[in-house]
């Protein structure tokens, strides 16, 4: 009997294990009636450009506190990193293998929806559900104003232009962060012989231009929303080579469970769209980036 009730016991101490770590990675999922009942809207925000700028404002910060307004919830924002995201998001690691996604691992849910100057990339599009872009973006190729290499001239062919920036790169060391937007592999440079330094002292890409101005290599990546900032806080002391991808897109990323808070949010930004608060928002953190894509930001007149 003791043996049978010790069994008995040790048998429901795994269940409640099991039952804890399947918890781990479901507590909080929900979708737009769940997030309503409990009241609140978790925002996954990054500290980047001014999209998410650390003191409790900034593009996308601004842009779902409107939404929780408009869903009638009140609004948190939790900090995370790139490294992290879409485990706060999934409560998986996101392991991606040359373009093959998968989920590992159990973890807690920290938020509900992403926002974030999170690019469009077609790996992260097997896990989450995107909504419709928020922002337009690009990587650069950026060096010291002292380097001895000049901006390419640009012509009307973008491939052409990407092509001859890449070829700038030759031998010379290239500063990159994985697992974000500057991940060189997302470009097609891995595996062709260039000299790619990988920065790992943090995850914070606002750290990219002054590493790249203490001398730890010749080039660094950067996407336009962070250029534009750039450079004007190290002004006369960076410069834009050309472009090493084709126009991007960001947006919101949500779970493939919430399909109704994605729609609810595609919902809310045709009206801020429509309203003028989308553009007051635009020009509040980002004035300068119209001139960069005057296609995108016709289209959401």
């Amino acid at each position: 009997m003791r043996l049978l009730v010790h069994g008995l016991r040790r048998s429901g101490i795994a269940v409640v294990v099991l039952l804890v770590s399947l918890g781990a990675s479901l507590a909080w999922a929900a979708d737009l009636k769940e997030i309503q009942a409990r009241g609140e809207i978790r925002h996954l925000g990054i500290r980047y450009a001014n999209f998410v700028t650390g003191e409790g404002d900034g593009f996308d910060v601004d842009l779902v506190r409107g939404f929780a307004s408009e869903i009638g919830v009140r609004y948190t924002l939790v900090y995370t990193d790139f490294y992290n995201v879409l485990r706060d998001l999934l409560g998986h690691d996101v392991v991606n293998r040359g373009g093959t996604v998968t989920l590992e691992g159990d973890y807690p849910i920290r938020g509900d929806m992403i926002a974030t100057g999170f690019t469009v990339l077609p790996w992260r599009e097997q896990v989450v559900l995107y909504s419709e872009p928020t922002f337009p973006s690009q990587v650069l190729l950026v060096a010291r104003a002292s380097s001895a290499y000049s901006p390419i001239k640009g012509s009307p062919d973008l491939a052409h232009d990407i092509a001859e920036t890449r070829g700038l790169i030759g031998t010379h060391s290239l500063l990159v962060m994985e697992r974000t937007c500057l991940d060189p592999g997302n470009y097609d440079l891995k595996g062709k012989g260039l000299d790619l330094r990988a920065y790992a002292r943090s995850t914070n890409l606002n750290e990219m231009v002054p590493a790249l101005l203490n001398g730890e290599a010749e080039f660094t990546l950067l996407d336009v929303p962070d250029a534009i900032l750039d450079l004007q806080k190290w002004a006369g002391k960076i410069k834009v080579l050309g472009p090493i991808s084709p126009e991007q897109k960001l947006a919101a990323a949500f779970p493939k469970t919430s399909p109704e808070l994605l729609a609810a949010f595609n919902r809310y930004l045709h009206r801020v769209r429509a309203d003028g608060t989308y553009n007051a928002l635009v020009m509040k953190y980002y004035s300068g980036v119209r001139r960069f894509f005057p296609d995108f930001f016709v289209s959401w007149k």
